[in-house]
């Protein structure tokens, strides 16, 4: 499991263990974009409508989840004679779950749109608000730092936030990306979402809200723009490679030597962490009326602790709060504890499963996997896909859409877009020399797939893609040159025309013959379309 190598890793190189990585400001800065550009994407995906959907999840469960974790862990710590300053200061970090670890695993396991995944998704996000208080509430349970109004400001200025931003979402930023996308770079569109990603996070955190909740409402604003799936691809190889040197970085916090010397003390804190997390977590889901298996297994999702926690219990640190009340130990052995259940997670995520009863398919289970062989529109099957909207894959498009032939066009260009929209094509915006885009586009259930772009080299990388996500699938390609014929061939066309040989006239009729249409009026197409000036290729466009 890729995420328990990152963290042994972290925990072997660390400075506990040999020593290799010293300088770990730079490992947590790196780790925290991870974070943020991991919440980022989880945003894009999700939306606003989404989002509405689970409104009572987030305040009803978290609500619940929080405050009876909070009161749980600062009564038992009373029985052991614990003042309750440092027992509620302890019960904040126990809450608290880990966002990065959690959606990392839903969206592996193609989970996130299952029951289970959505509850556990509205839970976090209540976490991540909920740390807006506690950050103000730990200097005032040292005996310093706000006021109770102060409190109450702080909150009311981070609704306000979270307000401003979604109405951004609505009304300027679907705007803004449309912009963006009709300079046609690639370079401009990812920087573009980049600086909204990071941009969005550091304002919100102006308001006291957390860089993660930040970089989530981020991608809900992304996710209002019909450009939010190119956007999506564009930013998925940095959330990879960062999301990566978040878990390394959590590694590093991991003392084995502690664990050696102390292996009951850290045992009973996982047991004791896990017990309580999985009981509150399972009881609030409950109360909204969740069956049993789900609410088992959300609760076991989240049974971690999480990343913030130990920012926040740095901050404890500060004004003299320490977990469970002990100033020696206690911090090493959270930690400890902390780390493991973290490690454990991928290991639970599978008892998780079976709590849920993986045959029994549930509704969110199947709609998840039927967008993932359909792409956006998995009601489209036996399709045919057109890389490209110039001359060649409007008129294509055209004569599919009158034939009533299922198909789906991918551009770039915003105005041949929005063109096509206004004649009745189905397009879908993206960069369809990536992976992603097609299989938005659907391309396992596709019947063909036909390129029409005039650039060779994207042309050979469509080819290549297409041909490696499915080894089955029909691709038919044009190119300027006949010297590139060849070339395209190996790579994995399995019909390519050339200029000189029609290429206009030879894709529609390949694709027409490939739907049965009769001869007949196959011809009657390749002569409207000579007529038109179409059988040179003309120029196609992204």
């Amino acid at each position: 499991m890729p995420i328990v190598a990152f963290l042994v890793t972290g925990a072997v190189l660390g400075p506990h263990a040999l020593g290799f990585v010293r300088n770990e400001a730079l490992i947590e800065a790196a780790a925290e974009v991870g974070v943020i550009l991991l919440l980022f994407t989880i945003g894009i995906e999700f939306s606003l409508e989404k989002l509405a959907r689970i409104k009572r999840i987030i305040l009803v469960g978290g609500g619940l989840q929080v405050g009876l974790v909070i009161t749980v862990v600062t009564g038992l710590l009373a029985l052991m004679g614990v003042d309750w300053r440092a027992g509620v200061f302890t019960g904040c970090l126990v809450a608290l779950s880990s966002t990065a670890i959690v959606m990392k695993l839903l969206m592996g396991g193609g989970d996130v749109a299952t029951q289970e995944g959505q509850a556990s998704l509205g839970i976090l996000i209540f976490q991540d608000l909920a740390v807006v208080a506690m950050v103000l509430l730990v200097p005032m349970l040292g005996g310093a730092g706000a006021s109770g109004w102060e409190l109450a400001f702080a909150m009311g200025k981070a609704a306000v936030i979270v307000a401003l931003v979604l109405l951004t979402a609505r009304r300027i930023m679907p705007w803004v990306l449309e912009a963006v996308a009709r300079t046609c770079s690639q370079e401009i569109f990812l920087l573009s979402v980049v600086a909204i990603c990071f941009g969005t996070a550091y304002l919100t955190s102006l308001a006291g809200i957390s860089l993660s909740l930040g970089a989530f409402l981020a991608g809900l604003v992304v996710s209002e723009s019909r450009f939010s799936q190119l956007a999506l691809a564009e930013i998925l190889p940095l959330q990879i490679l960062f999301s990566a040197t978040f878990f390394v970085s959590v590694g590093l916090l991991f003392d084995l030597g502690f664990l050696v010397r102390h292996p009951f003390l850290v045992m009973g804190i996982i047991a004791a962490v896990f017990a309580v997390k999985v009981v509150t977590a399972g009881i609030g889901l409950l109360v909204l009326g969740y069956r049993v298996g789900t609410a088992a297994c959300a609760a076991v999702l989240l049974a971690q602790v999480g990343e913030f926690s130990f920012v926040l219990e740095r901050s404890g640190r500060g004004v003299e709060l320490y977990p469970a009340g002990f100033e020696f130990g206690g911090p090493e052995a959270f930690i400890a504890a902390t780390v493991a259940l973290m490690i454990a997670t991928p290991f639970l995520y599978p008892l998780a499963e079976v709590i849920r009863g993986r045959r029994r398919q549930p509704e969110g289970r199947r709609i998840a996997e039927a967008e993932k062989e359909g792409g956006q529109h998995p009601e489209l099957r036996d399709h045919v896909i057109i890389a490209g909207l110039g001359e060649v894959g409007q008129r294509l498009a055209d004569i599919l859409n009158e034939r009533r032939i299922p198909h789906l066009v991918l551009t770039l260009d915003p105005d041949r877009a929005h063109e096509a929209e206004s004649r009745g094509l189905r397009v879908l915006r993206g960069n369809y020399t990536r992976k992603h885009e097609l299989e938005l586009a659907g391309l396992h259930s596709a019947r063909l797939l036909v390129v029409a772009d005039d650039d060779q080299e994207t042309t050979r990388r469509v080819v290549e893609a297409a041909r490696a996500l499915n080894p089955h699938l029909q691709i038919f390609a044009g190119t300027r040159l006949a010297r590139d014929v060849s070339e395209l061939r190996e790579v994995g066309a399995g019909e390519v025309v050339s200029e000189q040989q029609e290429s206009a006239v030879r894709l529609l009729t390949r694709v027409l013959e490939s739907y049965d249409v009769g001869s007949n009026d196959i011809r009657g197409y390749q002569d409207d379309l000579r007529s038109a000036g179409g059988a040179g290729g003309g120029h196609t466009s992204r």
